[in-house]
Parts: structure tokens; sequence; C-alpha cells
């Protein structure tokens, strides 16, 4: 699909993509709690849901009596589609903002953002990366390359804009599996790629790809590379927490524990990538961990950058409304 193209979602549309994809895959851990409601969380198994991983690992719900059930999905958007169908109550860290936001133009009011997990030139999630030996030294010198992104609609819109800011011009971009992106360019079947960690590292410490730019969503959507890109969010449903207000306190309490370990003590948070991810070995240790922000912690300024986010694909055709932020923060 075209970034420009209008795209007009619903609830049947989305539910559409649905099938063996919204089968959620067994996760590595579920945590058992006797009484009240289970809470099902939707995850995509990439390094920036670690706190859920960690509250579940370390029994932060199990010892504020919840009963949570970690659902593995293969894409963000398989998330979203969970919470849309009544699957799934909410989803963790790494789950795509705009994803979710497509969800909440189909079915208005499906979702409060509980935690984001901004990221930047500092905090590193995404990045162009090139073959270690490329002659290339700037995203616009990927004028006329193949360039490849991860998929999905949030993927591919980013990956066309930026490439026609940096100066780079009107690009095609070819949809690849991000698990593939280091082979494909080992294999030059494509120039450079727009990916998301640990995929830069994998590349590093394998010999084969380099970083060209990390930090390019805030450089060159946000227009300063330190801003804060909030492209993924932990949720619950609106439903389950009007339906259950004390137990969605108590989950996003716990949640805040996982988070509070990975700010406070990363190198113990990060085996729990293990068994969640692809992440495994030495590669635990080197791959950047993503910062967080809770509901509580957002400033104007980060709801703004939050907000330009969402507008660009509002302006690309991809939202066919206006999706107000502040609206989606959750205000418990």
């Amino acid at each position: 699909m075209s970034p420009t193209s209008s795209f007009r979602p619903s609830r049947r549309h989305v539910l559409q993509a649905g099938g063996a994809a919204l089968g959620a895959l067994a996760a590595p851990a579920i945590v058992r709690a006797q009484g009240g409601p289970k809470l099902r969380i939707g995850y995509w198994p990439v390094a920036a849901g670690l706190p859920f991983f960690a509250a579940v690992e370390k029994g932060y719900f199990k010892e504020a009596g919840l009963d949570v059930e970690p659902l593995k999905f293969a894409g963000a958007q398989q998330v979203m589609e969970a919470m849309l169908s009544g699957r799934s109550d909410g989803s963790a860290n790494g789950t795509g903002s705009a994803n979710l936001a497509i969800g909440e133009i189909a079915q208005p009011g499906l979702f409060k953002i509980f935690c984001t997990n901004p990221s930047n030139a500092k905090f590193v999630l995404e990045e162009f990366l090139v073959p270690k030996d490329s002659p290339v030294k700037s995203v616009a010198e990927l004028k006329g390359k193949r360039v490849a992104s991860g998929p999905g609609i949030q993927n591919v819109t980013l990956a066309k804009t930026m490439l026609e800011r940096a100066g780079a011009g009107p690009m095609s971009v070819t949809e690849l599996p991000i698990g593939q992106h280091v082979a494909a360019l080992a294999a030059g079947q494509v120039d450079a790629v727009y990916t998301l960690e640990p995929t830069g590292t994998v590349g590093r410490l394998n010999g084969t790809t380099r970083v060209l730019e990390a930090g390019v969503v805030a450089h060159y959507i946000l227009g300063d590379p330190m801003a804060p890109w909030h492209g993924g969010s932990a949720s619950l449903t609106t439903e389950f927490i009007k339906k259950n207000p004390e137990v969605a306190k108590k989950y996003i309490a716990a949640y805040k524990r996982g988070i509070e370990l990975v700010r406070n003590n990363p190198a113990e948070a990060r085996q729990y990538m293990k068994g969640y991810t692809a992440i495994e070995g030495a590669l635990t240790n080197e791959v950047p961990l993503a910062s967080y922000m809770l509901h509580d912690e957002f400033k104007p300024a980060d709801i703004a950058y939050f907000q330009k986010f969402f507008d660009l694909f509002t302006e690309k055709g991809i939202f066919e409304k206006k999706v107000a932020v502040e609206g989606l923060l959750y205000r418990g």
C-alpha cells in the first residue's frame, strides 16, 4: 500500500486481516493468580517490551494478585486487531503507536495509553543500516538505491518520508521482515534498510553492517535528533479499565515496577529478553535499551512531539482523520 493512498479503516477491515494472525502464539510464561479477571496482554517480541517481560518473570503482577496472560503476536498490527476483537485487553511496550491509532479510528475510545517507549539519537531504536563496506555516508546518498524497511504501514510510511526529507527524493521501499534485514544487506539484495534494534547490533556483532544514522525519526520527522519519538505504546482497553478500574490501577503499578527495574538495574533486567524475543547470548548485553515515559510523566512538549508524529499519518492519508494524542492518555 502506498503511504499516500487513502486508507479507510473500519472494524471489519481491520479484523479481516485476522484469521490465523489473531491466534496468539504460546508465551514463555503465564502468570496465574486466584480471583479477579484475567488480563490478556498482547506483545510483539521486540526489546522495547522489556518492562512487561521483566514484570512477568520477576513476579510483580503475581505479587499484586493479578492474573496476567502474555500473548505473543507476529506484529504490532495483530496486537491491535486482538484488542479490537476482544481477544486481548491491552498491549505491551513496543507495539506501534500508529498501529494502535488505526484501531482507535476503527473503534473510537478503544484504549488508553499508560506508557510509551520514546526513542531518539540517544535512546536508539530505529536506524538506517548499510553494508559495512558501503561508500554511502548519508541518508541523502541513498537516492536511487534499493532500500527496504520493516513490514507494515508505520514502517513504510516513515521510511519513505524520511528518505524524501533527507534529500534522497521520492523513493519506493520494499517491505521485508526485520529478521531478514542483516542477511539481505550482507547478500547484496538491498543497499540499505530502515530497521529497528536489535538489527543494528546483530549486524555490528557479526561484522556485516554499520549504522548509517540512528534516531532518524526524531531527526527527519520531528525535526530534532534528541526529540522523543513515541513510536511504541503500552495500553489497556477502555472496556477493561471501565469494568475493572482497581485491577487496571494495580496492573499499571506492577508494570511500573518493571519500568523502574529497567531504569535502575538494566543489567539485571536485560536477561528477561530471553524467551520473549529473538535476543539471546551476547546480544542480550549489547542491544540498546529503550527509554520509557509513563502517562503522568508527559509534559506539553512530549504530547506535542507525539501529536506531530500522528499528524504525519493524517497528512499522508493513512489516518482518515486527525487522532488527538491527549485524549488517548490514561488519566486514572
